[in-house]
């Protein structure tokens, strides 16, 4: 009996395995592969073995992308999970939450192309609509103001997600317990602070875990707005990888550096989620 619901529960499984294993390892196994080529992607493949990854070491260019990286990280993290709990505590329960939700998730519908443009039309130092009625930083000069123009647009576009996930585990939290908490004298903050924010750990463990792969593969915003300037202060690892395979046709150092970037988030993911577990 056990042995056939195994095999149902196999059978079930079956289609997902098939479809990681097309779309998920197949893949991540080439890219393995291709890291220990020397390769242009025009000329024929030849085998280095960890040749890339000894030179990614001692690669200023790759720790300079490592350190924006996590600079934006640092910056774009904390705003998204902060902004996120704050704009849903504040919009729970108001006649105008589903009108400013929606207004929020907007930005994640319009083409990350379409986007930029307009914030580059608007924002750009020199001819921008907004130049001419405030004074806007030289952004595209200033390592600073780079790195947080890539940052605001990364907020403004994911924001409304996050507002999302934080809302409907709000919502999923029996009235009961709230109303058990008043009633036994806890304040408004007490409540909030003992027994709301504890069970919504799901929530911020997700969006945690989300914004961190975000962050560490981050490459559309700073391709479009910035391309890694000024003086590389926006060149994260994905620009990097971007950079090497199709402007300087280095596919297989470009591979190995993306093994990188995959390890490094996996194993922020995994920590980030074993600290929640134990708290």
């Amino acid at each position: 009996m056990r042995r056939r619901r195994i095999l149902e529960l196999s059978a079930f499984s079956l289609p997902s395995l098939v479809f990681l294993g097309i779309f998920f390892f197949y893949p991540f196994l080439e890219v393995l592969r291709f890291s220990t080529w020397r390769w242009s992607g025009f000329s024929t493949p030849r085998v280095v073995g960890l040749a890339n990854y000894r030179e990614l070491l001692a690669d200023p260019l790759f720790w300079q992308s490592l350190k924006a990286t996590f600079v934006f990280a640092l910056w774009v993290l904390p705003s998204f999970l902060v902004l996120s709990f704050l704009v849903a505590f504040l919009l729970e329960g108001q006649r105008y939450e589903r009108a400013v939700k929606g207004i929020l998730f907007l930005p994640g519908l319009v083409t990350v192309g379409a986007a930029s443009t307009a914030w580059y039309t608007l924002l750009a130092p020199d001819y921008g609509a907004l130049a001419a009625l405030f004074p806007i930083p030289a952004w595209d000069q200033d390592p600073f103001w780079a790195m947080l123009m890539v940052v605001a647009f990364s907020l403004w576009r994911y924001l409304g997600y996050g507002v999302l996930v934080v809302s409907a585990h709000l919502k999923a939290i029996p009235a009961e317990l709230t109303e058990a908490a008043r009633v036994d004298g806890a304040s408004p903050l007490e409540v909030t602070r003992y027994v709301v924010l504890p069970l919504l750990r799901p929530a911020a463990l997700f969006l945690l875990v989300v914004g961190s792969v975000l962050a560490l593969q981050s490459y559309v915003a700073v391709f479009l707005l910035t391309r890694g300037a000024p003086y590389g202060a926006t060149r994260v690892l994905g620009y990097f990888v971007y950079q090497l395979g199709f402007e300087n046709f280095r596919l297989g150092y470009a591979a190995a550096v993306t093994v990188v970037m995959l390890a490094l988030t996996l194993v922020v993911a995994l920590a980030q989620g074993k600290l929640l577990e134990e708290r």
